[in-house]
């Protein structure tokens, strides 16, 4: 849906998307977006297994790094101190069903705070285009 999309090129694009004047209202805005998001995650039968032995802590600390990358690669004010998304989900084996799954979260919750369909398909696509670094190549299996 989204090939072509090139994350560095949209930035400023997602900087009026973030900025507290754009449509997803700046920090306290992907604050609240993160908020909704990860308990959605979190209870869906297919992703529950990633945050199945974490501590309260580690989510915490794991909503704050989301909501410093955003911001970080809208060109916000937020300063980005978490490792690159290849190393981070490195062995966490997410699959494509998997991926789509999020998306699918993603975009529920982007239409539960009324962001307009323009905007929604440029997060999604700034999203898309950390695909390959996040989701993993499943090995095929022995017959």
């Amino acid at each position: 849906l989204f090939d072509g999309f090139d994350a560095s090129s949209n930035v400023a694009t997602l900087g009026l998307i973030f900025a507290p004047n754009g449509c997803l209202g700046g920090y306290d805005a992907v604050s609240a977006v993160a908020n909704d998001l990860l308990p959605r995650l979190q209870s869906d039968p297919e992703l529950a297994r990633f945050w199945a032995n974490r501590g309260d802590d580690g989510i915490a600390r794991e909503k704050q790094l989301l909501i410093d990358f955003l911001c970080a690669s809208a060109g916000g004010p937020m300063y980005y101190t978490g490792r690159d998304m290849k190393t981070a989900h490195a062995g966490m084996q997410i699959s494509d069903s998997d991926w789509s799954t999020f998306l699918g979260h993603l975009n529920a919750t982007l239409e539960a705070f009324q962001v307009p369909q323009t905007e929604r398909d440029q997060v999604v696509g700034f999203i898309q285009s950390t695909a390959a670094e996040i989701a993993e190549a499943q090995p095929c299996p022995m017959v």
